[in-house]
């Protein structure tokens, strides 16, 4: 029988704490740790104050691909995967940085992070699992969110060739577009 490791568990109280003060969903959690449900649910109301959303994970992959969502995501993934190729980091641990990235750059924007930590997960998940896949954009060269099987020559992402109505109302979340 194998001893605990105070130091492993430790590790693991860090991350779910981590995950929680970003806005993971317990699911997150207990994925991504080796924690017991009932330690991370007291966990969770300790840290948080409060009890855990509850309810099933987004599972669609037609969020990621609608336009803001989708640079959203896209800024995102990006990121990711760069720390993970530049880095020897776990992969939640990629994915916590990343996120904590690309919320400290749409901020800077002046602009609330569409992205929750919970869907920056189940996009790592969809990506891995080939239900959704990066293209090159043919115009600017950025690779963004696609279906796996997007045809690259002809591909412009919405930045190039925003919607007829994109960027119209800052209030309602557009960005301006000059």
């Amino acid at each position: 029988m194998a001893s605990k490791s105070v130091l492993n568990d430790a590790q693991q109280v860090g991350r779910a704490v981590t995950l929680i003060n970003l806005g993971a969903r317990l699911q997150v959690l207990e994925s991504e740790t080796n924690l017991s449900y009932e330690r991370l649910l007291r966990l969770y109301k300790e840290v948080a104050g409060r009890s855990p959303s509850k309810g099933q994970l987004p599972f669609s992959t037609d969020w990621f691909l609608t336009w803001q969502p989708n640079i959203h995501a896209s800024l995102f993934l990006n990121t990711y995967e760069y720390l993970s190729k530049a880095s020897a980091l776990d992969d939640i641990d990629a994915i916590m940085k990343a996120y904590k990235l690309y919320s400290e750059q749409i901020s800077v924007c002046g602009v609330e992070p569409l992205l929750s930590i919970t869907r920056a997960w189940r996009l790592v998940r969809f990506i891995d699992n080939n239900m959704l896949a990066t293209t090159k954009c043919s115009k600017c060269g950025g690779h963004f969110v696609t279906e796996p099987y997007e045809n690259a020559r002809h591909f412009e992402c919405g930045l190039c060739a925003p919607p007829a109505r994109a960027g119209k109302s800052a209030l309602a979340g557009g960005i301006l577009l000059h």
